[in-house]
């Protein structure tokens, strides 16, 4: 089995991190962890409307620390998934979590999509979405969501 395990840095993300290894057997499943790095999505507004050479290299800092970031998040899940012995590889790409997870599943011929729910409810769902929605409704793959406290430590 095929198994995207979309990530962020959440704690449902853990969770559904954790729930890979409590449900799979690594000798069933070949885990890919990804990262959509939603850049400049969360650049703080201050930084978004500086101008100026000196603006442009605080932003590229703070692009270049956030991919660093994003890189020891998702190598960090795959290091947890090969040390419970599933063979793991990861992946950061650029854009938005939705089309990037999508993008993933059809590239990586996915049979089975893990990701985390925030739990997000009334006017934060309607203005940020749900990735995990989407990703269930178009992925050409069964999707399991997993929410933070829906597994055990």
């Amino acid at each position: 089995m095929r198994i995207l395990l979309a990530i962020d840095d959440s704690e449902c993300s853990a969770a559904a991190t954790h729930a890979v290894v409590a449900q799979f057997t690594p000798q069933n499943a070949v885990v890919h962890v990804l990262h959509a790095d939603e850049w400049p999505r969360g650049l703080p507004p201050e930084v978004s409307s500086a101008e100026g050479s000196a603006a442009a290299q605080t932003i590229l800092s703070l692009h270049e620390l956030r991919r660093h970031d994003a890189g020891a998040l998702v190598a960090s899940a795959a290091a947890q998934l090969r040390a419970a012995g599933f063979s793991a590889t990861s992946s950061v790409r650029n854009g938005d979590a939705r089309e990037v997870i999508l993008a993933g599943v059809k590239e990586w011929g996915a049979d089975l999509v893990v990701l985390g729910s925030h739990g997000r409810t009334g006017i934060d769902r309607l203005i940020l979405g749900s990735v995990s929605d989407t990703v269930a409704r178009h992925a050409a793959c069964s999707v399991e969501i997993v929410r933070a406290a829906s597994v055990a430590a």
